[in-house]
């Protein structure tokens, strides 16, 4: 069983994720998700695997991206059987007006801490070791 404190860790990111879920406007947390992980263009195989989540997930994300314009999905130029994923000017506008809302709350609640830059150190450890295991994953995959 996990020591408390990784118990209360896992408590204060879900309630942390609730906060920035709130500031994402018109956008659920899923969605920014998404649309965080879309750079140029992705498959939607790839994004799938980034995001942790099975491939009809990100699907029905990107049916309802698309249908508000924030996405667009075209056949891959390299295999007619994967689908590519790009950002729109739309989506573009969305991401980053989420984006500001979330990082204003969050500043607003580490403005609340004795040590910012602690607390923003230890999320940058926490996103490279998820990048870590990211690639461990994808290297296990055979990808």
């Amino acid at each position: 069983m996990p020591p408390d404190d990784v118990r209360a860790a896992v408590r204060t990111l879900a309630r942390l994720s609730r906060l920035l879920e709130r500031g994402g406007g018109d956008l659920s947390l899923p969605q920014f998700r998404l649309l965080a992980m879309v750079e140029g263009g992705q498959r939607a195989s790839f994004l799938a695997d980034r995001l942790a989540v099975a491939k009809p997930t990100v699907t029905a994300l990107v049916d309802g991206l698309v249908e508000r314009g924030y996405v667009s999905r075209s056949q891959s130029t390299d295999d007619r059987r994967a689908t590519q994923i790009a950002l729109t000017s739309a989506g573009r506008k969305a991401l980053k007006a989420a984006e500001t809302e979330m990082a204003e709350r969050l500043d607003g609640l580490l403005g609340r801490t004795s040590d910012q830059q602690t607390v923003l150190s230890a999320l940058a450890a926490l996103q490279a070791a998820l990048e870590e295991a990211f690639q461990e994953r994808m290297a296990g995959a055979g990808r």
